[in-house]
């Protein structure tokens, strides 16, 4: 039986992560002449988390690390969130399930599922079929290929990318401000951007230091790097990168010359 779900539907629980915060230490040992026992025994400290938030050196913020356990998004959105590099996945397999406890499960859009168009088979026949006629198709095509005993690893090939994916999910905090800047954007797709808010949610009740001033890339810099490609509903909204450089010539700022070149 097809197990359907909608995009926007989708679970993000936090396993680990937040509580004690090791990033205001980690900042400690490289500008404290303390003894090492003395600096890890210090307090927490707010300010330096706020400091190197505020500062962009953010490479102290790689020793606090989350994970993340997802399930109910697309193999849609899991190809885009593998091309986070400073991440560790671990992904439930495609194949049957143990015990022959198979579930040919899919998450796609609404409109999707509904959108019904004729198609020419093979013997010339015509049909009108919709989203879910083709994801049923291919439900039934799959698991008849099991009864006939042809390996998963070769049938899973033709599996829709609206299958449901299952992971657990490794991020440290540097890495998630670098993924929630792009992800978390209106230009994003729909169902990866519902990953990446649901994400930045947790992370901000679980760690709101580290997490201050989290999220697209017009939250953390003032101004959308996108520009031509800038979202229609932020335009006018937001400045572009451009703007914002046109707005600081206009009033004398921007750079004339390349800081340094004559030291």
């Amino acid at each position: 039986m097809l197990q359907e779900r909608f995009t926007g539907e989708g679970k993000v629980l936090l396993l680990a992560g937040g509580g004690k915060i090791y990033t205001d230490i980690a900042a400690r040992f490289v500008r404290s002449e303390r003894d090492l026992e003395e600096i890890a025994a210090s307090p927490y400290s707010r300010e330096i988390v706020r400091n190197i938030l505020s500062s962009g050196h953010r490479a102290a913020l790689e020793f606090d690390y989350f994970l993340f356990a997802v399930e109910g998004y697309s193999r849609v959105t899991e190809t885009q969130l593998v091309r986070k590099r400073l991440a560790s996945y671990l992904i439930k397999s495609g194949r049957a399930e143990l015990s022959g406890k198979r579930a040919f499960s899919v998450v796609y859009p609404r409109n999707a599922r509904d959108f019904a168009a004729p198609v020419v088979l093979p013997d010339g026949r015509t049909a009108t079929l919709t989203g879910r006629d083709l994801a049923e198709l291919s439900r039934q095509w799959y698991e008849a290929g099991v009864e006939r005993g042809l390996p998963e690893e070769d049938l899973r090939y033709l599996k829709p990318q609206a299958t449901e994916f299952k992971a657990i999910i490794g991020m440290n905090a540097h890495a998630l401000h670098d993924w929630f800047s792009i992800r978390c954007c209106r230009n994003a797709q729909h169902e990866i951007r519902h990953l990446a808010r649901t994400m930045l949610k947790l992370c901000r009740e679980a760690a709101p230091d580290l997490f201050a001033g989290a999220g697209p890339s017009c939250a953390q810099l003032g101004y959308c790097p996108e520009n031509r490609l800038q979202h229609p509903r932020c335009k006018g909204r937001v400045p572009t990168k451009d703007e914002a450089l046109a707005i600081l010539r206009a009033h004398g700022g921007g750079l004339t010359e390349i800081p340094g070149e004559d030291d």
